[in-house]
């Protein structure tokens, strides 16, 4: 059976209406000092997926402290910098940054194009989990206007051999991807690249897919959650992830997490539903679905947030406010 590793889309969620704060975490108010969101992340599951690397280049500082303060076998699956698959994005941001009024198409085309430099940077980032034995896949998420194309899939080719040295795992969203999912198959396959399995709300030109692995080394499957009414117009962005998985719906993944571990050598799921923490007490169900033992102290609160974890998490009310530290041992922050 291959390893197994389930856990949520980040840890660090402090503001908007779908804080972490006061429902997986203690509130800020009741935490003494030293309370490490990390290591009480870290006491519950064993991997995380990293999207703050999407935001900006990994920093070696920054991915040494992780290494250090979660466990000997913890893992980061780490999600790619926006600059390598939100080009346009990152057009804009360093536009606005900049203050450049109406750029020209020369100007964005070369702020746009990914650097050998860029990928030295990324990598140099990471490299304290790498020599830790800690970094799990790199996660390259493209947008869904990503289409399959000759240049687009000469671009994809590029990448994923900037990235060779490193587990790989691709999020394609257009449906173009999967009309053509022989030569995505090849694509992928020359790499053995993950291609990601999602689940989102499906639209006309979303990706169809199978939940089925793609090569024997990895398997990596992302849950976005299903509020289709909020996921393309939404006050806030945190809404769009506004959304909790019943049992049932969490089942089917559940069973393509058990087919798959006869396959692949690791096999890993990120629960993106964050908004409330919702995807922590998915990621829980799920553990608790594929046998695997559900870690850490939750609190009362948060039980009966999600009832369906009765009977599954510890709910020793003395530990809310507790982290396992790798180095330390528990620590009360009530």
């Amino acid at each position: 059976m291959g390893d197994l590793r389930i856990g949520t889309s980040g840890w660090h969620y402090p503001s908007g209406r779908g804080t972490w704060n006061g429902v997986f975490y203690p509130p800020a108010r009741r935490r003494a000092k030293g309370f490490d969101e990390l290591e009480f992340y870290a006491a519950h599951f064993d991997t995380v997926e990293v999207n703050s690397t999407f935001y900006g280049q990994p920093r070696a500082e920054v991915t040494q402290g992780w290494a250090e303060r979660t466990p000997r076998h913890f893992e980061f699956s780490i999600k790619l910098y926006q600059k390598f698959t939100h080009p346009r994005m990152f057009a804009d941001r360093v536009v606005r940054e900049l203050r450049i009024d109406r750029p020209s198409a020369d100007l964005v085309a070369a702020l746009t194009q990914p650097l050998g430099a860029d990928v030295d940077e990324f990598k140099r980032g990471i490299e304290p989990l790498a020599q830790a034995g800690k970094l799990g896949v790199l996660l390259a998420q493209f947008p869904a206007s990503f289409r399959s194309g000759d240049r687009e899939r000469a671009y994809l080719r590029g990448l994923l051999a900037a990235f060779s040295a490193y587990g790989l795992a691709v999020e394609l969203r257009h449906k173009t991807w999967s009309d053509a999912s022989d030569d995505t198959l090849r694509l992928l396959a020359e790499f053995h690249a993950a291609w990601v399995q999602i689940d989102e709300p499906k639209f006309r030109l979303s990706i169809r897919q199978n939940l089925l692995p793609n090569v024997p080394g990895t398997y990596y499957l992302r849950l976005h959650g299903r509020n289709t009414a909020q996921w393309w117009q939404h006050a806030h962005a945190e809404d769009r992830y506004n959304y909790s998985y019943t049992p049932e719906e969490l089942q089917e993944f559940s069973t393509a997490l058990d087919a798959s571990r006869e396959i692949v050598k690791k096999a890993y799921l990120y629960t993106n539903n964050h908004f409330s923490a919702q995807s922590v007490a998915n990621a829980a169900m799920v553990k608790h679905q594929v046998g695997q033992r559900v870690t850490g102290a939750y609190a009362d609160a948060f039980v009966e947030r999600f009832p369906e974890l009765a009977g599954i998490v510890s709910r020793d009310a003395d530990t809310v406010g507790q982290t396992v530290s790798p180095r330390t041992g528990p620590t009360l922050f009530e």
